[in-house]
């Protein structure tokens, strides 16, 4: 593992490898088998456009769903299946959770995590927040319920700087969490009054500017495109600023034959799915001050393997005792959840309001 911090927190980085693509036969009979077990325990497969191609294939097959940590919530909470299992990074399985809290929660494997909640201890949050007791507290979803459940507002990338504007066109002044450089971008883009946490994203993190502008030049007929958790020379050379739903749009929309993206190369699957006569890179991570310690796909979403799929269906589909469950099953305090779900709600209503406009 390496170690990395977010606002002087430290936490180590799983090393992980891509597993060897599966003859397609096998990948099929194996996809075949999985959705069989899907539909016996009456459970639905939600995973991250960040996860790996072959979870994204089987979310599709199996009747699920593959989406950004908004979508992922919606498409959990209106599911008439009883048994959610969220490929993705905990803070998504909690979000799922607190959303459906009659419905069974899981995951893959419990320590897949996220940079920026690791860099973001409740305690050291709460005693943040109150040193600022005039602020709305907005926080991003990549965080731990607990710290959502200090929060005035939660927020997706797609619909930050709308809430934020939406908050400074009232007066209020914002505390954002946990990511400086979607914090930063939100700032530049509304004009509020931000006082701003320094986590980051590992991914995002490490794209670079100038090796961008090199590759530019190689590649003029590219568009560029940037998720805002990108530092902000990077996002300054993108021709689409966006979530990652935003990101694939706009890679269907655009006219261009090239784009250049800086998020997770995991999300290539759906855009080449989408315009199969288009060709996709990634944005550098190389070059002054490179590490390298994603590479463009982030290490907790590289942990939701096929093989931890078929260690939580098998549990499931064999009776597994309650107390082996819980090595995948989200759990979350009540009292905990009912403070959180409040802010979760008023992101979801929010994003319903400006769905309908």
């Amino acid at each position: 593992m390496s170690s990395d911090s977010t606002h002087g927190h430290r936490f180590m980085i799983p090393k992980t490898s891509a597993p060897p693509p599966l003859p397609p036969h096998e990948k099929e009979r194996l996809i075949r088998d999985l959705v069989q077990q899907f539909n016996e325990i009456d459970a639905t497969l939600v995973a991250h456009y960040y996860t790996d191609t072959i979870v994204q294939e089987l979310a599709e097959a199996c009747g699920g769903f593959i989406g950004d940590s908004l979508e992922m919530a919606r498409f959990g909470a209106q599911t008439d299946a009883g048994v959610i299992i969220v490929a993705g990074v905990r803070f998504m399985g909690e979000t799922a959770k607190i959303l459906s809290p009659e419905k069974r929660v899981f995951m893959p494997t419990l320590d897949a995590t996220c940079s920026l909640d690791l860099g973001c201890p409740v305690d050291d949050f709460a005693a943040y927040c109150d040193k600022h007791p005039d602020r709305t507290i907005v926080v991003y979803a990549n965080t731990s319920a607990a710290v959502k459940a200090r929060a005035d507002w939660v927020v997706t990338s797609s619909i930050a700087v709308d809430v934020v504007k939406h908050l400074h066109a009232g007066g209020e002044k914002i505390l954002w969490a946990p990511d400086q450089y979607l914090g930063t971008y939100i700032r530049n883009e509304t004009g509020a009054d931000m006082k701003i946490w320094t986590g980051s994203c590992v991914v995002h993190e490490e794209f670079k500017a100038d090796e961008l502008k090199e590759m530019k030049q190689r590649f003029p007929d590219a568009a560029v495109l940037v998720h805002p958790e990108s530092p902000a020379p990077v996002i300054a050379l993108a021709d689409v600023v966006g979530s990652t739903t935003q990101l694939l749009n706009a890679s269907k929309q655009l006219p261009n034959p090239l784009f250049i993206v800086a998020t997770d190369k995991a999300i290539f699957y759906k855009m080449k799915q989408a315009s199969p006569d288009k060709a996709f890179y990634e944005a550098p991570t190389a070059g002054e001050g490179a590490t390298c310690l994603s590479c463009a796909h982030c290490p907790w979403m590289a942990m939701n393997t096929i093989d931890n799929l078929k260690k939580v269906l098998n549990a499931l589909a064999g009776g597994a005792s309650e107390a082996h469950l819980t090595d995948f099953e989200i759990i979350i305090d009540a009292d905990l959840a009912a403070k959180a779900i409040i802010p979760l709600n008023r992101m979801v209503n929010f994003s319903s309001r400006q769905r309908q406009k």
